[in-house]
């Protein structure tokens, strides 16, 4: 049986990926309101105006973490529900330990990047971005089951 990544780093697979992952970041984005929200969109604004690749290029780079930090919850949930069900969901009802299996990978590339602005803009959204990868936990799950199911 094929892991995570080999079915989500196919290259046939791989761009669209990426680009329904660069689609789904936007939507979050999008959908943030309040203080936070407004931090947050500030943030993705600069990021954007700093470096209108960093986005894409930044989903392509830690896409085989996201999906090495995936792949134990996908073994579970496809040996749990081999019919079918919803990764989504799956993934919401566990939603603390991998929100901070997903933030682990940001946190470090945080930590090794020489980018100041990347790096302040990043600090700036952290504290809040459990709740914000806890949210897109049900779309990510769908993302990936569209592509991995």
């Amino acid at each position: 049986m094929s892991t995570l990544q080999e079915k989500l780093l196919a290259p046939d697979i791989r761009p669209h990926v990426i680009a329904d992952c660069e689609v789904l970041v936007d939507h979050e984005v999008d959908a943030l309101s309040g203080v936070t929200g407004t931090a947050v969109r500030l943030a993705y604004k600069t990021v954007r105006t700093f470096d209108a690749g960093h986005i894409p290029a930044m989903i392509e780079t830690i896409l085989p973490n996201v999906a090495e930090a995936l792949e134990p919850y996908w073994a579970s949930f496809t040996a749990e529900f081999a019919g079918g069900g919803d990764f989504g969901g799956y993934l919401a009802s566990r939603e603390e330990e991998v929100a901070e299996a997903l933030l682990a990978i940001t946190d470090s590339r945080q930590r090794a990047s020489s980018r100041a602005t990347i790096v302040k803009a990043y600090k700036t959204v952290r504290g809040s971005a459990a709740k914000h990868v806890k949210a897109a936990l049900p779309a990510l799950g769908a993302l990936v089951q569209k592509y991995a199911g």
